[in-house]
């Protein structure tokens, strides 16, 4: 057999084998776009999942949050809670103790709604024990909630909470405050307001600080205002409303009405992000004494 002829038998045989070659590629090429195909479907199955479960957890979220706010002599609430499009975790609760005398707020502002169930389902559960009603200090309340939180936090997840306790045969308000609910006390005669400052950073894994409580005598016309994370820190164009903002205003709105600085808090944040619908949730509280005087109920 002549060189040529060898050289062309050669040829032909590596090209069956790179024919051959190629014919498995395909067919593995194939069986990987059908195990893609089948793990896209299940990722978008897992997907449209999740998205029912936030909207779940978001309608559950806006149920639980009170529509119904007590009538305590003395003292007026404004609240507001405006739920977000794309992450959500804030609750409030405005409630009489045992001794109706006195009465909590708790404000509590999750990253998310797997925080925040998390959150609920330990407020309801301390709730249930009455430990909340029992007079202990509001340090105490938070860190009871941090030990029945904390070990099931999971990896960047946080909560921040504001949690309150005003007694009317005084008017002092003791409170703890831990992570980012912006607290303004708004005092009458004084022109400007001052800050409430957390004690520690928000509850997250591993999370092992010790909460403090602050006290402070309020007086006829002094106001308290919260706002959660998405209030203050709503993003437009890169830039956070910020801290600031909320002063002024605060110091913008009348001084007739609570409802007057919840409205004016939210137009202005609003205004600077050309949405009504924040992306994550906001919530607004304003308390304020009007009548220090206690009406003591009549003997028959």
């Amino acid at each position: 057999m002549s060189k040529k002829n060898q050289s062309e038998q050669e040829l032909h045989l590596r090209i069956q084998e790179l024919e051959a070659e190629l014919l498995i590629k395909n067919q593995e090429l194939l069986r990987y776009q059908q195990e893609l195909k089948k793990t896209n479907s299940s990722l978008e199955e897992l997907i449209v999942d999740i998205s029912q479960e936030l909207k779940l957890a978001g309608l559950v979220q806006k149920i639980l949050s009170p529509t119904e706010i007590p009538n305590i002599p003395g003292i007026e609430f404004s609240t507001k809670f405006v739920p977000g499009t794309q992450s959500g975790g804030d609750y409030f609760d405005i409630f009489e103790h045992d001794d109706r005398l006195k009465f909590g707020i708790i404000l509590a502002s999750s990253s998310g709604y797997t925080m925040s169930a998390l959150f609920l389902s330990v407020l309801m559960k301390l709730s249930a024990q009455i430990e909340a009603r029992k007079g202990l200090e509001p340090d105490k309340v938070i860190r009871l909630m941090a030990n029945e939180i904390v070990p099931h936090i999971q990896k960047q997840d946080t909560a921040s909470l504001f949690y309150a306790v005003i007694d009317r045969r005084n008017y002092e308000l003791k409170y703890s405050s831990v992570g980012s609910i912006l607290g303004v006390l708004q005092a009458t005669g004084q022109e400007n307001p001052s800050w409430l400052q957390p004690c520690t950073g928000p509850l997250r894994k591993n999370y092992d600080e010790n909460p403090l409580t602050d006290t402070i005598s309020l007086n006829s016309r002094d106001r308290v205002i919260l706002c959660t994370e998405g209030v203050w820190n709503s993003i437009s164009d890169g830039e956070s409303f910020g801290k600031d903002r909320v002063m002024k205003s605060i110091l913008r709105a009348p001084r007739s009405g609570v409802h007057e600085v919840r409205n004016e808090i939210l137009y202005q944040v609003e205004k600077f992000t050309q949405t009504s619908e924040p992306k994550r949730d906001q919530t607004v509280i304003v308390t304020e004494v009007r009548d220090r005087v206690i009406k003591l109920a009549k003997k028959s």
